[in-house]
């Protein structure tokens, strides 16, 4: 990526899809170029959570709602310490934020943090290309440096782009240092947290229950999760193709071999998967928004929950299949397309979710998952005092 933060307002900006699909528009943010994967986000508000989602790491995200930036933004929203989107497309950014918690503009925030982005494009059209289509590579380009470049020239550049299919990202967007999170009040249990893209807010709601969270980078071993004397594990969220997450799929193994309870979310979800000898594949353009229908089968209730994925698990979901760990299940489905969005082991403490309980931002239908991760180390520290 290259940029320029001067002159944003008034430069002309093209977007290019591999496919040879051209809006042009007008730079937002930053000027300059920026390549990655497109996808759409479905959400109304929360674009500040969304922006700083390690998880959209190389990934240009085209917004569906028209009005983008009303609220500004402000210093107590992000979920990590900076914008991990590659890109950012929206239709009528907003021209005056309007909050008593903003502290500045949307554009400046992305020209702050250079940011490419592109404005005053048909977003309906382009996210209807990219549902029928689906998920494909894209560039953004602007400034006067690319009046006049010849499309066919734009398009080779996008089209030599690395795919999101085999791309191994977790480690860059983790922590290169283990760090605490302390609990809130009384501490009950200690986790260790392995971080593949983890969110700010992850972490903090498991403090809210008296968690003491211990954070690994994405390269943590078997060693160093249980250096830690954990009570519970818990996998992340994170970017990237989960076929390429050798390490982490070994670590989770070594867990369920110790028969510790274990909580995964999102690329947590695909680690558990392919641990349990599941495959994984790529989603046509992927789940992401805060508005997502989910059925816990366990209980039959029907959440909203918030997404942000673009792969996902090949588990049956008609049966209950036998794995190395004991017998495992899908334990929550999308109403929308039958897409696995959960599993469950029956033989021992160990879940996951494909979505994002920690409702930043979105709806906090799924923050019963915290208790129940909760309720499995309570079981466990039980049983071993009865022991």
């Amino acid at each position: 990526m290259t940029t320029s933060t001067r002159g944003a307002a008034k430069a002309p900006a093209v977007l290019v899809l591999e496919d040879g699909r051209i809006f042009r528009g007008r730079a937002y943010g930053a000027v300059g170029e920026t390549f990655g994967e497109a996808v759409f986000s479905t959400g109304m508000t929360g674009y500040q959570e969304t922006l700083t989602d390690p998880s959209y790491h190389r990934q240009v995200v085209v917004m569906t709602a028209p009005h983008v930036g009303n609220t500004g933004v402000n210093d107590e929203d992000p979920e990590s310490s900076r914008i991990w989107v590659a890109g950012y497309v929206v239709r009528d950014p907003a021209r005056v934020p309007s909050n008593w918690r903003s502290r500045r503009s949307l554009d400046e925030e992305l020209v702050r943090q250079g940011v490419v982005g592109i404005s005053g494009i048909d977003t309906r059209a382009l996210t209807r290309h990219l549902r029928e289509r689906g998920a494909m590579r894209v560039g953004i380009f602007s400034g006067d440096t690319w009046t006049g470049v010849r499309d066919e020239a734009l398009l080779a550049r996008v089209q030599a782009a690395p795919q999101m299919k085999g791309a191994d990202l977790a480690a860059e967007v983790a922590t290169k240092e283990a760090y605490v999170v302390p609990a809130i009040g009384e501490k009950r249990f200690t986790v260790a947290a392995v971080d593949l893209g983890i969110k700010g807010m992850t972490p903090h709601r498991m403090a809210e229950r008296g968690i003491e969270v211990h954070v690994l980078p994405a390269t943590a071993t078997v060693e160093d999760v249980y250096a830690v004397e954990p009570d519970g594990v818990f996998f992340s969220n994170g970017p990237g193709d989960p076929a390429t997450a050798d390490g982490p799929v070994a670590v989770m193994q070594g867990v369920l071999e110790r028969r510790t309870p274990l909580f995964g979310i999102c690329f947590g979800n695909q680690i558990l998967g392919r641990a349990l000898g599941f495959g994984t594949y790529k989603l046509k353009y992927g789940h992401r928004g805060i508005n997502q229908p989910v059925q816990d089968r366990t209980t039959g209730k029907v959440e909203i929950t918030a997404h942000n994925h673009g792969f996902a698990v090949d588990a049956p979901l008609d049966k209950v299949s036998d794995t190395a760990y004991g017998r495992a299940e899908v334990s929550h489905v999308c109403l929308n397309d039958q897409v696995v969005e959960g599993l469950q082991l029956l033989d021992q403490p160990a879940f996951s979710v494909q979505y994002h309980p920690e409702a930043a931002a979105g709806p906090h239908d799924a923050a019963y998952l915290f208790d129940r991760f909760t309720s499995l180390m309570e079981t466990a520290q039980m049983e071993a005092e009865r022991a």
